[in-house]
């Protein structure tokens, strides 16, 4: 089973995907993590820079073309090996780009998600999109030590909240696959959304994933 963690910066993915990781390893689950690219194509990997740092391509096109490439190299060869082992979570996935082409390309969101959905290979079973106020998600990332990064701005974050709502509708038309929403703004919102996917993950997993 794929697991994958959408939402802007600052929502809270980081905090769930290691609860969920230690959480597991305490239930003798083996539970794999990976991240959103792949990295393994050069001119791929110079368009997804571009983009994270908030410069478009030279076209919406081009953009698709690079992170679509990157996609399948990433089904190929990093979640299917990964996913051979028992379930995988990934921090951003696929509804995480397609917020970042529709953010710096003029067409809707439901476009690219679309274009994305079409890698069968890279389609997680449970998406979950954190729905953290942009306000709270400001407020955290303000106290970080790291340098600001493009998207982090309360502005971009709630714009980019809003393509996730419409990304979401999006992969579930394109896909037939739920999203599940849930804010992770307390303790408790972490209690509940770990033992949801955990419950997922364990309906799921094969008897090999069982360390």
């Amino acid at each position: 089973m794929l697991l994958t963690l959408e939402g802007i910066a600052g929502a809270g993915k980081s905090t769930l995907r290691d609860r969920l990781l230690a959480t597991a390893a305490c239930e003798d689950l083996r539970l794999g993590h990976i991240g959103q690219f792949s990295w393994l194509s050069l001119e791929a990997t110079r368009t997804i820079i571009g983009l994270r740092a908030g410069r478009p391509a030279a076209s919406g096109v081009r953009a698709v073309a690079a992170v679509r490439r990157d996609l399948e190299l990433h089904a190929r060869h990093n979640l299917a090996p990964a996913l051979s082992l028992g379930p995988v979570v990934a921090d951003r996935l696929t509804l995480s780009t397609a917020c970042l082409l529709a953010l710096l390309h003029d067409r809707p969101v439901a476009h690219y998600v679309q274009q994305l959905a079409e890698v069968t290979a890279a389609r997680a079973e449970l998406t979950v999109l954190l729905t953290t106020e942009p306000e709270l998600c400001h407020a955290r990332l303000s106290k970080r030590p790291t340098t600001r990064r493009f998207g982090e701005d309360l502005p971009t974050a709630v714009r980019l909240a809003d393509l996730y709502e419409q990304a979401a509708n999006a992969w579930t038309e394109a896909t037939g696959l739920s999203v599940l929403r849930h804010p992770c703004a307390n303790d408790l919102d972490l209690d509940v959304l770990a033992a949801a996917c955990l419950d997922r993950l364990h309906d799921t997993a094969p008897e090999a994933a069982r360390i």
